[in-house]
């Protein structure tokens, strides 16, 4: 009996249990139900997006020097893109460490590593490790999925699965490497590589490679930028990692760790700006229509000399400090005593404005310009006084009244006047006109040589009239040097206003025995895939006449050994070279143009609100100085010294 009811009693214990049993396994096929019609939700919808939109990534244009190294970087964002065998591999298996050591195992989503994520924040407590993966990130960062929510996480979860069906790993691995951001300004492993160890992706070394993937998580922060200690510590953080996969020995890892890393310079920040650079990209605008210049980066190939652009900009700055350094430039600036602490606040702004200087250099074989700088500190001022700033050229127009006097028969042993001249010398309009020489004085009958060597006003009026203002106005207009330039007899002591750049290029013509340059910044444009969009034509324009050039040229020598220039030894330069000095009247501008066989080169000194410089103040004695530091950086290698014979 007592067996039986034992036995009646245990039958409904086992309905119970298979009933439960039951209502489990429903319940349970019930979620598996719904996670799949999830899952399928934002698969489909995971479809939506054009996949194809995962390779567009915003870059630079790059721009080069002469040599072909990187010069400068233009719109977009600041990568480089590279492809997956440009990478080293130090740096790839440091990246799978840190981020996805499972990358090469799952389809997209690791569920391994979100539950190790889940339990550890967990014990912890609170969020501190996320169980994305590489392909997880990369749809993050490629496609708008929306804010931080559960939801989002879903859908980046089925962008990834999606990514990892039509993408293979190394496809993956590439598109991320290029697409992540590195700290500040610098996007994908080319740019971060070159801006912080100098070199290309695929030269990076283990430590290097270590220490970039340990900047991922915190780039900003861990910049070697900003904070070099932080960013060593990840290095052995990822080294350690890359250890326990048995990806490097213990080896290997002490041995990166000994590498030295130094701090990198900004040098990927501070080289975009500088007046060269707005310079190029201005004339990028004028050699490509503005739809090339927005589909895609471009390589951008520049006649910068990067050096001789060093050179130049601290030939400017170093010589204007000597200049405000002087005694009478302090005199002649100083502000008066009765001006008070707070009425010198609000005196007017050209009172207080800094000396300025411009300078630019053209390459004599082919019009590039290898050096502009466009004024004392671009910094606090962007404009461009050698390409913009329209001056009186004075005295440095001089060469080319001379070149049509002897082109029309004049021979520098012709003479001329130099007394002051007289309203029987001077057209009917212009009886009244009395140039002054700059020493005061006057002399005698003279070789013509002598009017250009030594600067005689009075000689240079009178041969200009000789010539015939009409043909000189217009050879000067043919060189460039203004659009319109009055027949006027003060022409000839260049009263009229023209550009550094366009009087620079100017006086290519002398350096190349009558041929005018068409001067230019860049050399070749090509796009993303390597086609041709411009070539520079390297234009010359025949304008003055070859042999009266050449006697011109033989004067313009001896400006440099014995005439206006002549100080030009004293300051060390004993190249063999040609050359004009240029004042204007009150010494508010001071010029100096001059050439070797390789090089022309035009220096400009003044103020933006012309005022006198300093009493005396001659373009020899202001503007030389900073021509000859320039051209004693130039290489004899690239700009060979000489002038045409």
């Amino acid at each position: 009996m007592h067996s039986r009811n034992s036995r009646r009693r245990s039958i409904p214990k086992k309905r119970n249990r298979f009933f439960y049993f039951f209502l489990f396994f429903r319940f349970l096929l019930a979620i598996i139900l719904l996670w799949m019609l999830i899952a399928g939700f934002y698969y489909l919808w995971a479809l939506t997006f054009d996949l194809s939109k995962i390779t567009q990534m915003s870059q630079r244009s790059i721009i080069y020097d002469r040599e072909g190294a990187i010069y400068g970087l233009a719109g977009g964002e600041n990568r480089q893109i590279v492809p997956f065998d440009k990478v080293s591999n130090y740096f790839i298996n440091a990246l799978i460490s840190r981020e996805d050591a499972r990358f090469y195992e799952h389809r997209g989503i690791d569920p391994i590593g979100i539950g190790r994520a889940l339990i550890r924040n967990l014990l912890l407590g609170s969020i501190k490790e996320g169980g994305s993966t590489i392909t997880q990130q990369l749809a993050r960062n490629s496609f708008p999925l929306g804010g931080h929510t559960f939801h989002r996480k879903l859908l980046e979860a089925a962008m990834a699965f999606r990514i990892e069906t039509e993408l293979s790993k190394e496809k993956i691995l590439e598109l991320y490497m290029n697409r992540i951001y590195f700290g500040p300004g610098l996007y994908g492993v080319e740019a971060a590589s070159q801006a912080y160890f100098g070199c290309s992706a695929s030269q990076m070394t283990l430590a290097q490679g270590a220490l970039l993937a340990g900047l991922i998580r915190s780039p900003n922060h861990l910049s070697p930028y900003n904070n070099l200690p932080g960013a060593l510590q990840q290095e052995a953080i990822v080294l350690k990692r890359m250890k326990e996969l048995s990806l490097i020995t213990p080896e290997e890892e002490k041995q990166a760790l000994r590498e030295k890393i130094p701090s990198p310079t900004n040098r990927f920040l501070r080289f975009q700006n500088s007046w060269a650079l707005d310079a190029i990209l201005h004339e990028l605008t004028q050699v490509l229509p503005p739809e090339k210049i927005g589909s895609g980066p471009l390589h951008i190939m520049s006649t910068i000399d990067a050096g001789l652009q060093l050179a130049a900009e601290k030939a400017v700055s170093k010589n204007l400090l000597e200049i405000e350094s002087r005694s009478d430039f302090k005199s002649q600036h100083a502000l008066r005593k009765i001006y008070g602490k707070k009425e010198e606040e609000h005196l007017p702004s050209k009172k207080k404005e800094p000396l300025q200087a411009a300078l630019l250099a053209i390459e004599n074989s082919s019009g590039g310009i290898v050096a502009i700088v466009g004024g004392r500190d671009y910094k606090m001022s962007k404009y461009n006084r050698a390409t913009t700033a329209q001056r009186q050229v004075g005295s440095a127009a001089k060469p080319f009244v001379y070149v049509e006097a002897f082109r029309k028969g004049m021979t520098p042993d012709s003479l001329v006047s130099d007394q002051q001249l007289t309203p029987a010398d001077l057209p009917e309009r212009f009886k009244t006109y009395n140039p002054q020489n700059s020493d005061g004085t006057f002399q005698g009958l003279l070789p013509a040589s002598y009017g250009l060597i030594h600067s005689r006003n009075t000689m240079s009026v009178r041969i200009g009239l000789r010539a015939g203002l009409d043909d000189i106005a217009d050879s000067m207009q043919r060189l460039g040097l203004a659009e319109k330039i009055l027949p006027y007899p003060s022409l000839c002591l260049g009263s009229f206003e023209s550009t550094l750049r366009n009087l620079t290029a100017a006086y290519t013509a002398l350096a190349t025995g009558g041929e005018r340059l068409q001067p230019h910044l860049i050399e070749e444009v090509r796009d993303a895939d390597g086609k041709i969009l411009f070539l520079a034509t390297r234009g010359r324009l025949p304008v003055l006449d070859p042999s009266a050039t050449r006697t011109t040229v033989t004067l313009l020598e001896k400006v440099l050994t014995e005439g206006t220039a002549a100080r030009a030894a004293a300051l060390g330069f004993h190249q063999i070279a040609a050359g004009k000095t240029g004042t204007t009247d009150h010494f508010f501008d001071a010029w100096f143009l001059g050439f070797t066989k390789g090089l022309t080169c035009g220096v400009w000194v003044g103020f933006d609100h012309p005022k006198t410089i300093i009493r005396g103040g001659y373009g020899a004695e202001l503007a030389l100085p900073i021509w000859i530091d320039l051209m004693q950086s130039s290489p004899a290698s690239h700009y060979e010294t000489g002038v045409i014979e």
